[in-house]
């Protein structure tokens, strides 16, 4: 009998670990790359509560093997690597590919009426949505998620920006594309410099100041370089989290719906709010921390109008004309949503 017993007791555990051992081997693991180091804002404050989300949704069938830093890949090279399989998913910033998403680029126009990271990034989705020339812009990868970061504002290093005549004939930092322009109808002297190099070239007098974003301001510790900040009607970068599609489709459908039940337009403005809008309060914290000096200072409405006027609206009908040069017909309707769904 006992024996009986000890047969059953055996013949259970072994029905046990033969339910048990396939859910172990079910476990999927998909490797991103970041361009980001892992301690920095973005990463802690986004990326990885971001893939902890994924993780959770599948219920842990899922693990999201994250290579900061370019470590699987540079940040130049994430889109391609996504899209032929050296990662499974990437961080991508778009300003490294100025006509890969042309219409996409929208976004990044100057004096746009932009609040914050996560207004920007629920815009960019919607029009992704709304519009298929958008989507088609993506059909080689499986977009997760797009966002932008928060408006732009400017630093200087020796006098506080006011005015447009204030910043005429200043060497001021851009990203290239839209931002190069709009200095150059403002009258500043556009230059085109790595991020990793602004700290030192501003030091150096080599720039006078650069258009940043508070977490570009935190990352690099510009705050402790640039004594004045200044608000004005500049413009914005976008991101998307993108997937390789062939891993995509061999996905379960349960687990393509777990992981599209965190991406989207919550995830878009998960991403705005925690990777950017919440920099700010990091960046001041440091300030007071080190006891630099880092005025702040609003443009009037009648300043940031003259400047929209000026620096803007020209950009914004110049882009038109390329887009529709190109046989991209729906430019203007995508930039009368664009600007219908800041305004609401």
């Amino acid at each position: 009998m006992k024996n009986k017993g000890l047969l059953m007791l055996v013949v259970s555990m072994g029905l046990v670990l033969f339910l048990i051992t396939p859910s172990l081997a079910q476990v999927i693991k998909l490797t991103l790359t970041d361009q980001n180091p892992a301690a920095g804002w973005g990463p802690v404050h986004a990326l990885q509560p971001w893939a902890k989300k994924v993780e959770e949704a599948t219920k842990n069938r899922v693990k999201i093997d994250i290579f900061p830093a370019q470590t699987l890949a540079k940040g130049s090279d994430t889109f391609n690597a996504v899209k032929g399989g050296v990662a499974d998913m990437g961080w991508c910033w778009h300003g490294y590919w100025p006509d890969m998403t042309p219409l996409s680029d929208v976004i990044t126009l100057p004096a746009l009426p932009s609040r914050s990271a996560e207004q920007g990034s629920e815009v960019l989705w919607r029009l992704y949505e709304r519009f298929p020339a958008i989507q088609r812009e993506f059909k080689d990868v499986h977009l997760l998620q797009l966002w932008t970061g928060d408006p732009r504002f400017l630093i200087t290093t020796k006098k506080q920006v006011k005015t447009m005549e204030d910043i005429r004939g200043m060497k001021i930092r851009t990203p290239g594309g839209p931002p190069t322009e709009q200095m150059k109808a403002l009258g500043a002297v556009p230059v085109l410099i790595p991020m990793p190099e602004t700290y030192q070239a501003l030091d150096k007098g080599v720039i006078d100041g650069l258009d940043i974003s508070w977490e570009g301001t935190n990352s690099y510790r510009l705050y402790e370089i640039a004594r004045y900040c200044t608000m004005a009607p500049l413009t914005t970068t976008y991101f998307s989290m993108v997937m390789n599609k062939q891993k995509w489709e061999s996905l379960s459908k349960d687990i393509q719906e777990a992981i599209t039940s965190v991406s989207g337009l919550e995830a878009a403005k998960f991403w705005g709010r925690n990777f950017f809008d919440t920099a700010e309060s990091a960046v001041m914290e440091n300030v007071k921390k080190g006891g630099f000096a880092f005025i702040k200072y609003s443009l009037p409405p009648e300043e940031v109008e003259r400047w929209t006027r000026i620096s803007g609206e020209p950009i914004w009908k110049e882009w038109v004309r390329k887009m529709e040069g190109k046989g991209r017909s729906e430019a203007q309707q995508i930039l009368n949503a664009t600007l219908e769904m800041f305004k609401k």
